[in-house]
Formats: C-alpha cells, structure tokens, sequence
C-alpha cells in the first residue's frame, strides 16, 4: 500500500501523490502501481453515503447542496461530490463456512453465488472480487480478480464445518490480498459476509476488526444466516460491523411469513410455521427472501453518494475522529461511515 494519508486514512494505498513525509508509518500491506490518474490531496478525507426513503428505497437524486458533513461537529466544505451510477468496486465476499451455517447451507451458497454474478458480471474491469472462506481459520480462496468463474467454482465446492474465525477473515481481506489500481478511490473497497456473526476462532477481536476496515475506507454489508424463529447475540457483531463503516445487514430469512396472513396462529407439531419446511411455498418464500436481500446489498453498493473533503483542523493528539453526515430531507436515512484515523497509531 502507499503511505499514510496525513488526515484522512492509514490505508489509502493508491494515491498518484509525491512521498509522504519521512515522519510518517508505512504500512505492511503489499504496493499495487500507482494509477496516475486518480488525484487525492493526502489530507482529504473520502465519505461514501447511502440515502433511502422510509420504505428503504435509494434516494438517488440528490445534489451537493443536499449535503451537509460535520467532522467532530463542526461542519466542513465539501470539496468533491458525485453520485454517479455504477461506480467502480472491488468486492470482498467473505463466505462463513462454520458448523453455524448448515441450516440453509444451500440457500446462502447459491445466494453467495449470485452475489458473485451481479457485482462482479465479468464483462467490466471496473468490477473485481475476490473470496474469503471462514471456519477454524480464515482462507484466502480466489485472489483479486474480474473474473466471477473461479469465485462461483470454489462457492459450489465449500462445505460448513468446525468453527467462525470471522474477525479474522476482515483483517485478511484488508491485509493480503492482490489490489487493484486505483483503490480505494476508485474501485471503492466493499465487503459483503455471509454468516450469523459469530466467532469463536479468531486471534483478533471485533474492535480490530472494526479499527482496520475503518483505516482501509472498507464498507462492510451483511447477509445474516440467522433463520426464521432463530435469534442470536453474536448477530449483533455484524450489525456493528456494518454500521461502524457505513454498510448494512439484510436478513433474509427473518421475514420469510412475513406475507403469509395468520401464520403465528397455525399449529402445527413442528411449530407455527404456515409454510411447511420441504415444501413448494417453504422453498419459494427462501428463494423471495434471498433475492431481496442480493437485490438490496447489490443495489446499495452502486447506489451510493461519495463525498470528499479536507479537515480545516486536525489535533494530533487525537486518533479516531468522528463524521456525521446530514441530508436536507425528511423522513429518510443516512448511513456513512463513523469516522476515520487521521495518523498512525
């Protein structure tokens, strides 16, 4: 990667700018060829935003005007803003591959798959992938790439055992893997898991976890594995995860009888489900969830705003500093990431 940007990340690895100060950390990760054309003053600091209505539909028509960014509240000019569609991404797919997920092992492997195909259609270099498997420990399966094929290959031989090294796998994903020109500015860096949240194997925590995707301007997206009258705790993990980086969690499976009239009042041995696990309607309304929920994350990683400005003061002694970004509309949510990490720790 290159060196670290004086008020905006620790990771910004591609920057067509002069050397940093000798002051400044280097950090380990390997050094993709600097792509000229991509100008980021190392002091700028680079904001994706998402905006939807309240029935969670993208509001994708909005102006800088619109706009109002505080960076530790006090309120700062934008220098860059675009809402261009389709906007060049290098995608992570990190794939849980722990006991956890044997329920609906089948339905997440062909949504993983079809994960795969939309964001990365393999007929555009401005879209690249690469994937991640996590039980015991975290694999590296296919290297960058903007070819889907190997990626669905691997995705169709996978097999759930043993444990989730989840955090594990994020610090992969921002740490070893080949990168491409340009980010992550252009691709924009995303990461999409497919797991429950749960970890129990990783040598690093959630705050690493956490801290290193904030560095690296990493937005993570979750498709939970958690199923229909299933809740878990470890689930919050990925919620925090994706909040803290301006992503989100679909759950596909929670709402399954969501449209199923009276189904809490249908007995049955096997519980209240109306729509009997093996059956047609069962499979169906799996097949409605899942294509929601890649419609959804697909939708919101080309979808998004990306706003870019440069901090009128920085304190030093000061390592994580907090961004709101505010929109002049009502009735409609915002997400971005929470801040970043102006120098090294």
């Amino acid at each position: 990667m290159s060196r670290v940007l004086l008020c905006s990340l620790l990771a910004l690895p591609l920057c067509a700018q002069p050397p940093a100060p000798a002051t400044q950390h280097q950090n380990p990760v390997p050094v993709a060829t600097p792509s000229p054309s991509i100008k980021v003053q190392v002091n700028e600091v680079i904001v994706p935003v998402t905006v939807t209505d309240e029935k969670g539909r993208f509001v994708s028509d909005l102006d800088e005007k619109d706009f109002t960014i505080f960076d530790e509240g006090k309120e700062q000019k934008i220098k860059f803003f675009t809402r261009e569609r389709s906007q060049p991404v290098v995608v992570g797919f990190l794939m849980d591959t722990s006991n956890s997920s044997r329920l609906h092992w089948k339905n997440y492997q062909d949504a993983a798959v079809e994960l795969v195909q939309n964001l990365v259609p393999g007929d555009n270099p401005k879209y690249s992938g690469y994937l991640i498997s996590y039980s015991n420990d975290a694999e590296l399966v296919v290297n960058t790439s903007s070819d889907p094929e190997p990626m669905v290959q691997k995705l169709e031989k996978l097999k759930p055992s043993g444990g989730s090294a989840l955090f594990d796998a994020i610090y992969m994903a921002c740490t070893s893997r080949k990168l491409i020109d340009g980010e992550p500015i252009e691709p924009r860096r995303i990461l999409v898991v497919i797991g429950d949240g749960h970890d129990n194997s990783s040598k690093k925590t959630l705050n690493e976890a956490i801290e290193i995707a904030q560095r690296n301007l990493v937005t993570i997206y979750g498709v939970s594995t958690v199923a229909f009258g299933f809740s878990t705790a470890e689930e919050d993990n990925l919620v925090r995860l994706a909040e803290e980086t301006g992503g989100r969690v679909v759950s596909p499976l929670q709402n399954v009888y969501g449209d199923v009239s009276g189904y809490l009042s249908t007995p049955s041995d096997e519980g209240n489900y109306a729509l009997k696990v093996g059956t047609g309607g069962y499979a169906s309304a799996l097949a409605n969830g899942m294509y929601k929920a890649i419609e959804a994350v697909a939708g919101e990683v080309t979808t998004q705003y990306i706003i870019r400005y440069i901090p009128d003061t920085v304190d030093e002694r000061r390592q994580f500093r907090n961004i709101n970004v505010k929109v002049n509309l009502a009735n409609v949510k915002v997400r971005a990431r929470k801040g970043y990490y102006p120098f090294a720790p």
